[in-house]
């Protein structure tokens, strides 16, 4: 077939393969998560093995671990937007004299009262104070398939049991797949490992300069911006717009502009400048190839699809490319400036002897003394 066929082909099955998956983006995003969590303890049931522990004992610790996670998020989730909630009532006087002292100030600037009625009448009040709690009930929803997830993940552990032996005989098999999904795993797990310290780090200074400035709930806060950290290179914008809110609710302009330059300093310079670099070298995806994923497997798959731009991306990558060998020179172009891995078929050239023919010859045919 003409290349060019292959192409537009190849073309009109990804689009088709997109728009399915966007169909059925609820069913897809639960188990893209229940897959990626379970790759990241599988180490738990491999570790244990090693060591000749039952493998039921190690599919129970890691089935624990990754349910103690998910509950515990999705707890301390409720429990503060709850809080958030009853706290939300009382700043509805504040922004209205919030409202009245920019009535004033334009008014002192010249501006025509009439235009200035209009544009206060136009501000809903309530749709301003629900925007924190709105944006938290989004965040939520990941966790609305919590039980489908919860079940998932059981299944998944009771395969991991037997997932060491069908790897070791798919290397001897089909070593290029076997190459592949090894590759998706580890890069997997090296993502999440990077993003959780840096989401801790994160996590605690961000919560710690609110405490200062006198945020209401700094925790919630800082459960935030932990798990917006997993979110590529624009996940702290979406953590600092419900502490810019109630920094302005609580201490009016100067206070929220202070929230938001603390965070911009503490996380552009973590999550934008020093973190990338790191996920890069863990993952081998170039910075611009991180951002394109968060834009698509978001409009993909929603909230989940930015929480998990990076492990699908590499899913994708592990199937599409790294799977074939005359395909993975597509490593060099999304990769980002590192040492690209040799496949596992690559086989060292022997070294030879630089050393002329001419020579060798010459030194051969001299006699020897004695």
């Amino acid at each position: 077939m003409p290349r060019g066929l292959i192409v537009l082909l190849g073309a009109a099955a990804t689009v088709v393969a997109v728009a399915g998956m966007k169909g059925f983006s609820g069913i897809l995003g639960p188990v893209f998560l229940a897959l990626m969590l379970t790759v990241a303890v599988q180490p738990i049931q491999d570790w244990a093995q090693k060591h000749g522990w039952p493998k039921w004992l190690g599919m129970l610790g890691a089935l624990v671990t990754v349910y103690l996670i998910l509950i515990g998020l999705a707890a301390s989730l409720v429990v503060s937007t709850a809080q958030l909630a009853t706290i939300l009532p009382e700043y509805s006087d504040k922004m209205g004299a919030l409202l009245d002292e920019a009535r004033s100030s334009l008014a002192s600037f010249g501006v025509d009262t009439e235009q200035i009625q209009n544009t206060v009448s136009s501000i809903d009040l309530t749709k301003v104070l629900g925007v924190v709690e709105t944006a938290l009930e989004g965040l939520l929803g990941v966790f609305s398939d919590l039980v489908f997830i919860l079940a998932l993940l059981l299944f998944m552990a009771f395969d991991g049991m037997s997932i060491r032996s069908r790897l070791h005989i798919l290397a001897e098999e089909r070593p290029e797949i076997s190459y592949a999904l090894s590759t998706f795993a580890k890069g997997t797990r090296k993502y999440l490992v990077v993003s959780t310290v840096f989401g801790l780090i994160v996590a605690v200074l961000d919560g710690g300069a609110l405490w200062l400035m006198g945020i209401p709930l700094p925790i919630l806060w800082a459960l935030l911006s932990f798990i917006t950290n997993y979110i590529p290179n624009i996940g702290f914008v979406i953590g600092v717009i419900p502490p810019a809110l109630l920094g302005l609710l609580e201490g009016g302009p100067w206070l929220m502009v202070w929230v938001i330059v603390v965070y911009s300093v503490i996380n552009f310079v973590i999550q934008s400048i020093i973190q990338p670099k790191f996920v890069g070298d863990a993952v081998g995806l170039s910075v611009t190839m991180t951002f394109l994923s968060l834009i698509f497997w978001s409009w993909v798959l929603g909230a989940l699809g930015a929480l998990l731009a990076i492990p699908l991306s590499l899913l994708v990558k592990a199937v599409l490319l790294d799977i074939d060998p005359a395909t993975r020179w597509a490593d060099i172009l999304i990769s980002g400036p590192k040492e690209v891995a040799k496949p596992p078929d690559a086989v060292e050239e022997p070294e030879v002897d630089e050393e002329p023919p001419e020579e060798q010859s010459r030194v051969n045919t001299e006699p020897t003394s004695g």
